[in-house]
Formats: C-alpha cells, structure tokens, sequence
C-alpha cells in the first residue's frame, strides 16, 4: 500500500514539471525524494489513525457488547430471581391452603368419627337391650307354649268321653274309626304313638276297660312274620288268641288288634291294616 501511494505522488510531481526546468532535475528529484517521504510518513501516519480509530470502534463495540450482555444478564437475573420468588411466594400461599383445608377436613372428619363412635355407643347399647327383651320375650313364649300345650292336654281331656280319657299308664283311645297307618298318625299327633304292650299286668289293665277292638303298636309290615312294635323293638311275648296270628285273609294280615270281647288275657288277634278300628295310644 505504501508503494501505491508513492507511484501516485510522483506521477503527480512528474506531471507538474514544467519543460524548461529538466536541467535541474537533480536538485528537484531530491526535493521530490524529500517530499515522497514527507507523504510517505504522511499516509503512514493516516493509516494508523484509521487503524486507531478502528480499533477504538472495535474496542467501544467489544465493551458496549459486553455491557449490554452484562445488562442481559443482569435482567435475565433478576427475572429469574423474581420468577424463582414467585414460584416460592406461590408454594408457600399452595402450602398455607392445603395445611388449612386439610386441617379443616381433619376437624371434620375427626368430629364425624366422634359422632359415628357415639351412635356406634348407643346402637351397642340398644342392642343389648333389645338381646334382653329378645331373651325375655323367648323365654315368656316358651312359657306360654307350655301353658298352650298344659291346657291343650286338659281341653282334650275335658272334651273327651269317659272312654277316651288317660289311663294310669298314659293311655287314651281315639274317637273314631281309623286304619293302623291313620290310627297310629292320630297318636303321634297328640304327642304318642300306639301302645306297647310287654307285661301281662298292662294287658289285663288295657282289657279291663275296653268295650271294643282296637288297634295296637304291633305289625309285620316291613317283615312277613317278623313282629315289632312301633319302636322298632321285637315282640318277645305275645296275648295270642288261639290259632292266631294266621294271617287268614291272603297273607296281608300284617297289623295286630286286641279284642277284649273274646277273652280277658289272650285275645291278640292279626288283621288287614286297612281295616278300620279305633287305636289306644300311648304317650
């Protein structure tokens, strides 16, 4: 650059010399040599100043750029700062909230467990009160079945006629006519069955008051020949009419009667069980 700028200042000297003074062209080419020099140093002189002032600008421009990155900062800062004490300003006041609405709801619900306990309390005790009414009642009703059952008994005594009341052995008879199954099923509706008979003591005594047949607790229903009263227990003595049991009438005379008209002692005779005759119960 320095060599441009002096071609151009000697061609500028060159075409100002006048043609009558080449003679002295020494002495001007050192005046010229002076002059180059004096614009040599001269744009030199130019070329830093431009170089200073740019660098200033670059300078100035560096510090304004890190100044206003400072300043970027600085506010970045400080917004993150104020963002950082809202979020806390925020978590704090969601805190406060939630402690009181849950301190709230704590209040609340141990005020309703307060009041369930209670009621659970009082239920607890009324049940008791009413398990005793209920053990009361039961026992009182219990009481009156029995006074149900007692005067039941006494109606059908007292309703009864004479023939049909309880004897000193438990024994009563039925007041109308029936088959050994429906004879048996009217006892055991009345709290017995029909009678066993086992000592010859009870069947003199069964005799001495019957006018009539009636049927007893002795068959050979399930068995053919195989006799048992209606406990299920075998017969192990029997007041036989004579010739009896036959089974006279087909082989299906498997239910027993005893007929006090033809003998005191003996008179056991077997029929059809779908003969009708009164039963004498035993309870």
């Amino acid at each position: 650059m320095e060599s441009g700028t002096f071609s151009v200042c000697r061609n500028y000297y060159n075409r100002s010399e006048p043609p009558t003074q080449r003679p002295h062209r020494q002495t001007e080419a050192k005046a010229r040599k002076q002059r180059g020099s004096r614009c040599l140093v001269l744009t030199t002189v130019c070329l830093w100043i431009i170089c200073v002032i740019l660098l200033v600008f670059i300078i100035a421009q560096h510090i304004s750029n890190t100044a206003e990155r400072e300043s970027l900062f600085k506010r970045h800062q400080k917004a993150v700062e104020e963002f950082n004490q809202t979020i806390n300003s925020l978590q704090h006041n969601y805190t406060e909230i939630m402690t009181e609405d849950l301190r709230t709801n704590f209040n609340s619900l141990s005020q309703k467990k307060l009041e369930l306990e209670t009621r659970v309390n009082d239920l607890t005790a009324e049940k008791k009160q009413l398990e005793g009414s209920v053990d009361a009642l039961t026992q009182k009703k219990l009481e009156l079945e029995s006074k149900v059952t007692s005067l039941s008994d006494e109606v059908k005594i007292k309703g009864c006629k004479e023939e049909y009341l309880w004897s000193p052995y438990g024994l009563f008879t039925s007041d109308e006519e029936k088959s050994w199954s429906d004879s048996r099923q009217y006892c055991r509706e009345r709290g017995g069955d029909l009678v066993i008979i086992n000592t010859e003591e009870k069947q003199r005594h069964i005799t001495s008051f019957l006018k009539e047949s009636v049927w007893i607790g002795l068959s050979d229903t399930e068995n053919e020949g195989n006799m048992k009263w209606v406990d299920n227990s075998p017969l192990k003595h029997g007041f036989w009419l004579e010739g009896e049991p036959n089974n006279y009438r087909g082989g299906d005379e498997d239910c027993i009667e005893l007929n006090p008209t033809k003998h005191t002692l003996n008179n056991w005779n077997d029929l059809r069980c779908s003969q009708m005759r009164k039963g004498i119960c035993e309870k």
